[in-house]
């Protein structure tokens, strides 16, 4: 049984061996909280680029697309479920408003992707929370 246990932990460690690359482990390595920040920085330039401004739909406004720009994105990150997220300060071109967004980024295994913008806060006040089970609340 000794000699059993001693191959495979053998042949795991091969092949864990195997799936890195010279400089990077690729099959396990998160990404790093600057890679996060960064894929929702180059998101919000694509859209800036490809749509002439940054814009999200307010649900609290029927739906009322509100431009905005950044201020800065937020040096915290997390992950939740399946999803790592980050924040950033953003100012409504229009109103003046401050705005925290919430960027939900997936991890593909080949890129990351932003799949999830939210308005967390208008000018300070929060629009939801997270339970214990990280799961979404409104707030009045």
């Amino acid at each position: 049984m000794e000699a059993t246990v001693k191959k495979f932990w053998l042949t795991a460690c091969i092949g864990f061996l195997l799936t890195a690359s010279s400089s990077q482990l690729t099959a396990f390595a998160e990404p790093s909280a600057e890679q996060l920040r960064q894929t929702i920085r180059n998101y919000i330039q694509w859209q800036e680029k490809g749509l002439g401004s940054f814009t999200i739909p307010d649900p609290r406004e029927k739906g009322r697309l509100r431009t905005l720009s950044l201020v800065r994105v937020h040096d915290r990150v997390g992950k939740t479920g399946d999803y790592y997220y980050s924040c950033t300060d953003m100012k409504d071109v229009a109103t003046g408003d401050q705005l925290d967004l919430d960027f939900d980024v997936s991890d593909t295994g080949k890129a990351l992707q932003v799949v999830a913008v939210r308005i967390h806060k208008d000018n300070g006040k929060p629009r939801y929370t997270y339970d214990a089970q990280d799961n979404l609340v409104p707030l009045n």
